[in-house]
C-alpha cells in the first residue's frame, strides 16, 4: 500500500467513525475500489487508535470526572464504608456504570460476530443493504428529537443495555455505530446531547477491546508493522476524526442529525449497484 492510499483510507476512517455513514462499510469499500488486496490489520488497528484519540481528547473533562469517581466509589468499598448510594446521588459514577453495563452485550456480540468477519468484511453487498438500513434509522429518528434533559433522570440500566446491544450489532460493515447508538439513544427518550454524549463515551471501551484483541490476533501471526504508510494514516485519522466528531456534535445539538440519511441511501445504493456490474 502507497502512502497516499494510507493517507486517503485515514481520512476515510477518521470522517466516517463518527459522521453516521459507517466507518467499517467505507473501509471495505475503499479497499475494494482502491484495490488493496494484501492483509490490513495493523493499519486497521493504528488508524482505529486515531480516532478512538480524538474521542479521548473530546470527553477528557468528562472522563477525568468519571474515573475520579469510581476511584473514590473503590476507595469506599475497599475501607467497608457505605458506597452503593452514590450511584444515585453522582452522576458522573452513574454514568461511568451504565457505560460498564452498556459495553457488556457490545463485547458478547462483537466476539459473535467475528467468527462470520471473513464475510462481513468483504461483501459491499452486505455494505450496501446495511448503508440503506442505517439511512433509514437516521431519517427515522427525526421524530425523536427530545428537548434538553428529557428523561435523563430515567437513564438506567435496561436503556444502557439496549444501546450496548445496537453498538454490538454496529459491527457489521455499513451500519454506522454512532448513527445507530445516538439514534437509539433518542429512541429509548433521551435529549439528543445526551444520546450523543453516551454514544462516544461507550465507545471508548468497546474500540479499546476490540483493538487489544487484534493485536493479539496479529502479534501472533505476521506481527504489528510500524511504517510511513501506518504512521500518516494514523495521524490522518486522529486530525480529521477530530474535526468530524466536533461537527457532529454540532449538528446533533442543532438537530441536523438525520440529514446523513440521504448519503447512507446513495452510498449504499451505489454499492449494491456495484455488484450487478
Amino acid at each position: 500500500m502507497e502512502i497516499y492510499q494510507g493517507i486517503i483510507l485515514g481520512i476515510l476512517q477518521g470522517l466516517t467513525e463518527f459522521l453516521p455513514v459507517s466507518s467499517s462499510g467505507h473501509l471495505v469499500l475503499g479497499q475494494l475500489y482502491l484495490g488493496i488486496k494484501e492483509s490490513m490489520l495493523s493499519f486497521d488497528i493504528s488508524v482505529h487508535m486515531g480516532t478512538l484519540a480524538a474521542v479521548l481528547v473530546v470527553y477528557f473533562s468528562d472522563i477525568r470526572t468519571m474515573v475520579r469517581s469510581m476511584a473514590g466509589f473503590t476507595v469506599r468499598l475497599l475501607r467497608r464504608q457505605p458506597a452503593f448510594h452514590l450511584l444515585k446521588e453522582d452522576p458522573n459514577l452513574k454514568m461511568a456504570w451504565l457505560i460498564i453495563i452498556g459495553s457488556v452485550p457490545t463485547a458478547l456480540i462483537g466476539l459473535a460476530l467475528k467468527k462470520v468477519e471473513h464475510i462481513l468484511f468483504t461483501s459491499s453487498l452486505i455494505v450496501g443493504f446495511m448503508l440503506i438500513l442505517t439511512g433509514t434509522v437516521l431519517w427515522v429518528s427525526r421524530h425523536f428529537y427530545h428537548d434538553p434533559g428529557a428523561h435523563d433522570s430515567r437513564f438506567d440500566a435496561k436503556r444502557a443495555l439496549f444501546i450496548g446491544i445496537i453498538q454490538g450489532l454496529a459491527v457489521i460493515p455499513g451500519i454506522s455505530r454512532s448513527g445507530s447508538t445516538i439514534a437509539a439513544g433518542m429512541f429509548a427518550g433521551f435529549d439528543r446531547s445526551m444520546a450523543a454524549k453516551f454514544s462516544f463515551l461507550l465507545s471508548i471501551p468497546a474500540i479499546l477491546g476490540a483493538q487489544i484483541l487484534s493485536i493479539k490476533e496479529t502479534l501472533n501471526t505476521t506481527g504489528l508493522s510500524i511504517d510511513p504508510v501506518t504512521v500518516c494514516g494514523t495521524i490522518a485519522s486522529f486530525l480529521t476524526g477530530l474535526g468530524a466528531l466536533t461537527l457532529l456534535l454540532k449538528l446533533v445539538h442543532r438537530g441536523k442529525f438525520h440529514l446523513f440519511a440521504p448519503y447512507c441511501w446513495l452510498a449504499g445504493t451505489l454499492a449494491l449497484a456495484a455488484n450487478l456490474i
